[in-house]
């Protein structure tokens, strides 16, 4: 599987478009049969795909997304999607907005060759920078 890293960015970006338009039809199409969602909530919570499609359709909106630090990368006949980014949602006519990370696993279709979106995953982000600054300093590389 020859995918880019701006392909795999590419797959995410639509989602999310397909979100913000409150497109269940083009979001099923996106989507495996096996789609999951995890959200970052206490505790966690799950949405299976019917569940998520649902939810769309009664308030589980996103009104709006950007992207920041974005790493996407191959790994055998996935895609792995993960970025910081700034998220306006809509949680039955409650707001819940600010800096999340959002995770994507694409996976090949089993009817395709087609990436389609398997995982997706969202959490709050937690904005100690000191926490961040910490964690920086363990990685080898720098």
């Amino acid at each position: 599987m020859a995918v880019s890293e701006a392909e795999i960015e590419a797959l995410a970006l639509g989602a999310m478009r397909a979100w913000v338009a409150g497109d269940v039809k083009v979001m099923k199409k996106l989507t495996t049969r096996d789609f999951m969602m995890l959200v970052g909530s206490t505790p966690p919570q799950l949405l299976d795909r019917p569940s998520f499609l649902a939810a769309m359709e009664r308030g589980f909106a996103c009104n709006r997304f950007a992207f920041r630090e974005v790493i996407a990368r191959k790994h055998r006949d996935a895609a792995w999607f993960v970025a910081g980014a700034e998220l306006d949602l809509m949680l039955g006519g409650r707001a819940w907005t600010g800096a999340f990370l959002v995770s994507a696993l694409f996976r090949k279709s089993a009817w395709s060759s087609k990436l389609l979106l398997a995982d997706l995953s969202l959490a709050r982000q937690d904005p100690d920078k000191d926490l961040a600054a910490a964690v920086g300093k363990l990685q080898l590389w720098k």
